[in-house]
């Protein structure tokens, strides 16, 4: 008897039911993805103060070409990149992009065509040909993107090495382990030192005189993927004293050159010991210059306290916010107190659950993903964004300092902005081969539902295209 077809016959969907359906990649994330921009361009056209010096359609048309590219950066990822070996390769110069870009802004340097830029106190930007480029947020994407591929590879190392044959990753560790004196190299744990410890405490180091704050958050997430990506606990603990003892280091330096050399833990310390209440203004005859200057440290985390405190459950409605005028980057490091000030806490939550979803659909994605390279990069990038935009919020809210963290597609910024697009271009593409790997084994259940040994092939054949 010939093998009856089970499928149900396929109605004619018509509008937009038709183009949602022929969404490969995963469609909640990408209603997240556009929800997120639809709020970021209502919030920032209303926290924008009508005393600015700026326009509020100048504002809106820059952040809606700021907004246009980021929509277009993620469509051609998602459309275009069909290989996790694209991603794979490009990924194993994270480390290298991160260290050249943190080199050239520690060192100021003035190259032409790109120079660092002095930025709030600090040097944390670059100008290349005009543009504007934040290098924390794309050391963050690229050092993820790195580490995703460095234990892809020593897995893909030790898998070799066990079965005798030639390692195809890790180059520069074996050839290093051929040399006289050097056979230590060969070790996993030398292998791990070389390719995951020491750039990562490189690059945090080298993110501290810029911002101690990104360092520690930077240095937590890299932690956190190693952690996803097997290290051995004891191994971690180790990282995690080594950085503690190189902030201590750091921090004495400060101390005893009394604040010339690391000038930027001055900031750290103080942000850690500010009391932002108005009774400090106690302290001071007002109208003092010693009155002013501690009202001006407390306005803006004083601003976004009353901007929380004032929203209450439904919010004062768009374009009623009081505190834009007084908190000045109310639409960049307190967006959160800002939609909470407009939307109530019904909003606050609203956002809260919306990168809460993204964290729980980019966990499922990772279990569908086979590769290892692919569930590290995806979790990594959803643990980056989820754990940035918490932080956001609890700065926000008065639970911890100010660190100067925005919020992830929603705080105003071209280059964060564009560095969160391409982090979830990369999330919705891996998540389009997934989904493609699915319906294809879907397919040939239902050409033959017994022929086990046939539907195992098919998936070792869509991870060899994917990974090629």
């Amino acid at each position: 008897m010939a093998d009856r077809d089970y499928r149900e016959p396929e109605t004619e969907k018509k509008g937009l039911w038709r183009i949602i359906d022929s969404i490969e990649g995963d469609k909640v994330i990408w209603i997240i993805v556009l929800l997120l921009i639809l709020i970021s361009v209502l919030a920032i056209f209303s926290s924008t103060p009508l005393l600015s010096d700026e326009s509020r359609i100048e504002i809106m048309k820059s952040h809606g070409v700021v907004a246009v590219s980021g929509l277009a950066l993620i469509f051609v990822l998602y459309k275009f990149v069909t290989r996790i070996g694209i991603y794979r390769f490009f990924s194993q110069f994270g480390f290298f992009v991160s260290l050249i870009l943190l080199l050239i802004l520690d060192g100021h340097a003035d190259l032409g065509f790109i120079r660092a830029q002095y930025l709030n106190g600090a040097w944390r930007t670059l100008e290349m040909f005009g543009l504007q480029i934040h290098v924390f947020e794309v050391v963050k994407v690229a050092m993820v993107m790195y580490l995703a591929w460095a234990m892809h590879a020593l897995k893909q190392d030790k898998e070799a090495l066990e079965q005798g044959l030639k390692s195809p990753t890790l180059s520069i560790a074996n050839r290093l382990a051929e040399k006289k004196g050097l056979e230590f190299m060969a070790r996993p744990f030398s292998k791990r030192a070389l390719y995951i410890y020491l750039p990562s405490l490189l690059v945090c180091g080298l993110v501290m005189p810029g911002s101690n704050s990104s360092a520690i958050f930077i240095a937590l997430i890299l932690i956190g993927i190693m952690l996803i990506g097997g290290i051995p606990i004891k191994e971690l603990l180790a990282a995690g004293a080594a950085m503690v003892v190189m902030v201590g280091i750091l921090f004495g330096i400060y101390k005893a050159t009394d604040g010339a050399v690391m000038g930027r833990m001055a900031t750290f310390e103080s942000r850690v010991k500010a009391n932002y209440d108005t009774e400090i203004l106690e302290k001071y005859r007002e109208g003092s210059a010693e009155f002013y200057n501690a009202l001006d440290s407390i306005r803006q985390p004083y601003g976004a306290k009353v901007a929380v405190h004032e929203g209450k459950l439904l919010g004062k409605g768009i374009g009623n916010s009081t505190q834009k005028y007084s908190v000045t980057h109310i639409y960049s490091d307190y967006m959160f107190s800002f939609i909470i000030e407009e939307y109530g806490l019904i909003g606050g939550l609203f956002i809260i659950i919306l990168y809460l979803s993204l964290l729980a659909r980019s966990s499922m994605i990772v279990r569908l993903c086979s590769n290892e390279f692919a569930k590290i990069a995806i979790g990594g990038l959803a643990f980056l964004i989820t754990g940035q935009a918490f932080l956001h919020i609890l700065v926000n809210s008065g639970i911890i300092p100010m660190t100067g963290q925005t919020l992830p597609l929603l705080s105003d910024g071209a280059s964060a902005f564009l560095i969160s697009c391409l982090a979830f271009g990369i999330i919705l593409s891996i998540s389009r081969m997934a989904n493609k790997k699915i319906k294809t084994v879907e397919e040939s259940e239902l050409r033959s539902t017994d022929d086990i040994q046939a539907r195992m092939m098919i998936l070792e054949q869509i991870d060899d295209e994917q990974q090629s």
